[in-house]
């Protein structure tokens, strides 16, 4: 069974996210930042790891690359709230994770098909 780590700072967004993704059979487990998040995974590692980019403490960014450093083969989908920014932004931070290594970047609002094929095609 494939484990999914999900670095989510909005508790709306986790919370759908986590629900999803247990209802399709997979183990979740949850952060509310990227520091969180990057203990979690070193303690623990996941097979795909799910971040929002704009985060305290440890955005997405910053979180995506130290993952990347230690695990380069990790499947990363990042995931930016476009409807809370200039759609210029939301997608230069998009692109800037897809450099960085995401497999996948995905505006938000995301529908649960897309997130569900995104998972689905990452973890094979």
């Amino acid at each position: 069974m494939s484990r999914i780590l999900i670095i989510e700072d909005d508790s709306l967004t986790r919370e759908w996210l986590e629900s999803l993704l247990e209802r399709n059979g997979y183990v979740v487990e949850s952060a509310n930042n990227g520091a969180e998040g990057v203990r979690l995974f070193r303690d623990n590692p996941a097979d795909l790891v799910i971040t929002d980019i704009v985060m305290p403490e440890k955005d997405g960014i910053e979180t995506i690359t130290d993952l990347k450093r230690t695990h380069p083969d990790l499947k990363v989908i990042a995931i930016s709230g476009g409807e809370r920014r200039p759609e210029g932004v939301s997608r230069n931070y998009l692109h800037s994770a897809k450099l960085l290594g995401a497999n996948r970047a995905m505006p938000k609002p995301i529908s649960n098909e897309d997130l569900l094929e995104a998972v689905r095609e990452l973890l094979g």
